[in-house]
Protein backbone atom coordinates (compact mmCIF):
# COMPACT_ATOMS: atom_id res chain seq x y z
CA UNK A 1 0.00 0.00 0.00
CA UNK A 2 2.78 2.44 0.89
CA UNK A 3 4.47 2.02 -2.47
CA UNK A 4 1.16 2.69 -4.20
CA UNK A 5 0.89 6.00 -2.33
CA UNK A 6 4.34 7.02 -3.52
CA UNK A 7 3.46 6.26 -7.15
CA UNK A 8 0.12 8.03 -6.77
CA UNK A 9 1.91 11.08 -5.39
CA UNK A 10 4.24 11.23 -8.39
CA UNK A 11 1.26 10.94 -10.75
CA UNK A 12 -0.57 13.79 -9.04
CA UNK A 13 2.51 16.01 -8.99
CA UNK A 14 3.05 15.43 -12.71
CA UNK A 15 -0.57 16.36 -13.43
CA UNK A 16 -0.51 19.61 -11.44
CA UNK A 17 2.95 20.75 -12.54
CA UNK A 18 1.37 23.40 -14.77
CA UNK A 19 0.61 25.51 -11.66
CA UNK A 20 3.35 26.12 -9.09
CA UNK A 21 0.93 27.01 -6.28
CA UNK A 22 -1.09 23.84 -6.77
CA UNK A 23 2.11 21.82 -7.08
CA UNK A 24 3.34 23.16 -3.73
CA UNK A 25 0.01 22.40 -2.09
CA UNK A 26 0.04 18.81 -3.33
CA UNK A 27 3.66 18.44 -2.29
CA UNK A 28 2.74 19.47 1.25
CA UNK A 29 -0.02 16.86 1.30
CA UNK A 30 2.43 14.24 0.11
CA UNK A 31 4.91 15.07 2.87
CA UNK A 32 2.18 14.46 5.45
CA UNK A 33 1.26 11.07 3.98
CA UNK A 34 4.51 9.48 2.88
CA UNK A 35 6.94 7.49 4.98
CA UNK A 36 10.38 9.00 5.72
CA UNK A 37 12.25 6.83 3.21
CA UNK A 38 9.64 7.65 0.56
CA UNK A 39 10.18 11.36 1.19
CA UNK A 40 13.88 10.81 0.47
CA UNK A 41 12.98 9.07 -2.79
CA UNK A 42 10.54 11.85 -3.63
CA UNK A 43 13.26 14.45 -3.04
CA UNK A 44 15.51 12.71 -5.59
CA UNK A 45 12.66 12.37 -8.07
CA UNK A 46 11.75 16.05 -7.66
CA UNK A 47 15.30 17.16 -8.35
CA UNK A 48 15.15 15.40 -11.70
CA UNK A 49 11.56 16.39 -12.45
CA UNK A 50 12.07 20.10 -11.74
CA UNK A 51 15.45 20.37 -13.44
CA UNK A 52 13.87 21.87 -16.56
CA UNK A 53 10.94 23.57 -14.79
CA UNK A 54 12.32 26.68 -13.07
CA UNK A 55 8.82 27.81 -12.04
CA UNK A 56 8.67 24.84 -9.64
CA UNK A 57 11.99 25.56 -7.91
CA UNK A 58 10.17 27.54 -5.24
CA UNK A 59 8.46 24.32 -4.14
CA UNK A 60 11.78 22.60 -3.58
CA UNK A 61 12.25 24.66 -0.42
CA UNK A 62 9.28 22.79 1.06
CA UNK A 63 10.90 19.41 0.75
CA UNK A 64 14.41 20.57 1.65
CA UNK A 65 13.32 21.75 5.12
Amino acid sequence: MARAMFEYTKTILKKVSFDAELFCRELNKALDRLLPYEIDELRLWLQKFTSNRPELYVCMTIINN
